[in-house]
């Protein structure tokens, strides 16, 4: 096709665009506010008077091309038809950055929307301009994306909406902490109750313990959860070593540590040897028993496991001689096994 025929063409077209377009936007005063319908319009005249200029310079720039005499190849039309185009995009993505600089949110993302077809970027747009109902719509609406639009409408204070997103994404706990920001605990506790046993069925003791602690504030029901934990070999360790963080009492805290080492399994007791290691280093107070379990331990599970007399040294942190004591037992012990 020649080029100047393009362009005459795309010209003519753009005006029967243009009206049909002015039109479409009166039409909207049926069920749209009249001083929306005239921003939209506004918009649209702006738009369309920078796209003529754009065509009739390169109208321009064409004539003289073809005065002069020049000629391109046969790919020259392609090439305009790209240029075209690729200025139109241009002059659109700088109107939308001007109603941005100018704190126009709304403008902006009606030009990424309406004419540059992105409809993420005017969400985007809106989202960064605090308009978060707006934002949310057109998360939903345009990009069927649920996660955004909770996130917007959560940050508009809009609870409810938000909550039924949650629930389709199935983020239960979000799902509680807006109906604890309602002051709605009785429901808060419904859905952080399924959380938790979603954790417990996981064996994440751990997990569950603070959805107890820290967002149903039912330290008592935390604590039973890490001793079922500890119990049943469900993260044994760590349940334990959070079950004697929790107790800030230290006679009380004493008193736990033999309790529960006297019902400590055989099988369990190095894991607890792991964790009176812990509890030495947290209280002077608590050194002379945890160092005592400590002893009782390594002497029932040298024989088997010759390796726990090192642990010694991390009970007697200032004691010499009891680094030559397990140097002594190393040697003896190797000359037996020779």
């Amino acid at each position: 096709m020649n080029k100047q025929k393009f362009i005459d063409k795309f010209i003519r077209a753009f005006f029967i665009l243009v009206l049909l377009k002015v039109l479409g936007i009166i039409a909207q005063l049926f069920h749209q506010s009249f001083w929306s319908v005239l921003g939209t319009l506004g918009i649209f005249i702006v738009v369309a008077i920078m796209i003529f200029f754009v065509m009739i310079s390169l109208r321009d720039k064409e004539k003289g091309d073809q005065n002069s005499g020049k000629r391109r190849g046969a790919g020259g039309s392609f090439y305009l038809e790209n240029s075209l185009f690729d200025r139109i995009r241009s002059k659109y993505e700088e109107l939308a950055e001007k109603y941005i600089s100018e704190g126009d949110y709304k403008k902006a993302a009606k030009v990424y929307m309406n004419l540059l077809q992105d409809n993420y970027r005017a969400a985007k747009t809106l989202e960064n301009g605090e308009l978060y109902n707006e934002a949310a719509v057109i998360y939903l609406k345009k990009l069927n994306n649920k996660s955004d639009a909770a996130i917007c409408y959560e940050k508009a204070k809009q609870y409810r909406k938000a909550i039924e997103l949650y629930k389709e994404l199935e983020q239960k706990e979000k799902v509680g902490d807006l109906y604890k920001e309602m002051s709605d605990i009785k429901n808060a506790h419904v859905y952080y109750q399924m959380v938790a046993d979603d954790f417990i069925g996981n064996n994440q003791m751990v997990k569950a313990s603070l959805i107890y602690r820290k967002k149903m504030e039912v330290p008592d029901e935390a604590q039973k959860i890490l001793l079922q934990g500890w119990i049943e070999n469900k993260d044994a360790f760590n349940c334990l070593n959070n079950y004697f963080a929790n107790i800030f009492d230290i006679k009380q805290l004493e008193v736990q540590i033999q309790t529960l080492y006297k019902d400590t399994p055989d099988d369990k007791k190095i894991i607890y040897l792991e964790a009176m290691k812990y509890e030495f280093k947290k209280n002077s107070k608590l050194q002379p028993i945890t160092r005592n379990i400590a002893y009782e331990i390594i002497s029932e599970k040298v024989e088997t496991h010759s390796e726990i007399v090192n642990e010694l040294k991390f009970f007697n942190p200032e004691d010499q001689i009891i680094l030559k004591d397990i140097s002594r037992y190393k040697t003896g012990r190797n000359r037996m096994l020779r």
